[in-house]
């Protein structure tokens, strides 16, 4: 509204203070932008500042810790619901300085997401594996992310995910289930020797997709016992994924620091369904370091060779 004025108007306006008559600018508004057209910081974005500034990690911690990440566990392509080639992706995640980065399209549940059959997944694999002698030394692991199912099971058969290098194991469906099924539901999945990692476990959504009416909704958290959630986490060896996806955000900070008061492991991934997207980490960084995860305590600082002996040794 105000950058379609000209100057000589804009200075009407603040001197005779009617800026506020203007559509859409309220006083703190107006008050706003007279003091930033002066050459002033705003008072406002000053008490913004002084408020919550400090909260925020130093952009040198967050480069450092992402730096630490050696991968990314979470990542779809073409053949399920991501919008690029396995080859594109693989070689974004090179560009960025990845060692490897796991492909984890969606399991046969998601029909919505084109998840892959037990056909499909074996035709993929050999698909990984001649794109994995091209790309050498850098390395793209076979994964999925594979649905928990309602009665804790997991949507993929035992034979194949056996042969994955990285399972994540998610939430979405009944996502307003009572706490206590929704519990006994991720207890079951959480303590499943394929599973590595319990994926976006809140299931929300802080920035809501576009519905079929043009509407954004949010969507809020699943209920569950976190702390028996995590706690089996410890025992089992699971990961909690810190996912990095703005519209996620997952866990929130409160069960995030829960996780780290346990003692849980932690994959910081970007959920990413484009290569641009691979680049969020920085968000799962920054989360890190406010809720205080130990860097040590993060499964993909570990080179890959190291890492699959873990997912194995599981």
């Amino acid at each position: 509204m105000v950058d379609g004025l000209d100057t000589a108007e804009l200075d009407r306006r603040i001197r005779t203070n009617t800026l506020k008559d203007l559509k859409g600018i309220g006083p703190k508004t107006a008050t706003a932008i007279a003091q930033a057209h002066r050459g002033e910081v705003p008072e406002y974005l000053t008490t913004l500042e002084q408020a919550y500034a400090e909260q925020l990690p130093a952009a040198d911690d967050v480069a450092a810790f992402r730096a630490a990440l050696r991968g990314d566990l979470h990542a779809h392509s073409d053949w399920s619901d991501g919008g690029s080639p396995i080859r594109e992706m693989a070689e974004a995640a090179m560009a960025l300085g990845h060692e490897y980065l796991a492909l984890t399209d969606h399991s046969p549940r998601l029909t919505v997401a084109n998840g892959l059959t037990p056909e499909r997944l074996e035709q993929q694999l050999d698909v990984v594996a001649a794109l994995n002698e091209e790309l050498a030394p850098f390395r793209i692991l076979t994964g999925i992310e594979v649905d928990i199912n309602v009665d804790g099971s997991l949507d993929q058969t035992g034979e194949l995910l056996g042969r994955l290098d990285v399972v994540v194991a998610s939430v979405h469906s009944d996502l307003r289930a009572d706490s206590t099924a929704m519990t006994a539901r991720m207890l079951a999945a959480v303590a499943n020797p394929h599973t590595d990692v319990l994926g976006h476990c809140t299931g929300r959504l802080v920035i809501g997709r576009k519905q079929r009416n043009g509407t954004q909704r949010p969507r809020p958290e699943s209920q569950f016992d976190a702390e028996a959630v995590f706690s089996a986490c410890v025992e089992h060896g699971t990961a909690v994924e810190i996912n990095s996806r703005p519209e996620r955000l997952d866990p929130p900070r409160r069960l995030l620091s829960l996780a780290v008061e346990l003692g849980c492991e932690f994959a910081v991934d970007t959920d990413a369904h484009a290569p641009g997207q691979l680049d969020w980490q920085y968000n799962g960084c920054e989360r890190a370091i406010e809720c205080g995860v130990p860097v040590e305590r993060v499964i993909n600082t570990r080179p890959a060779d190291e890492l699959l002996a873990w997912t194995r040794a599981r």
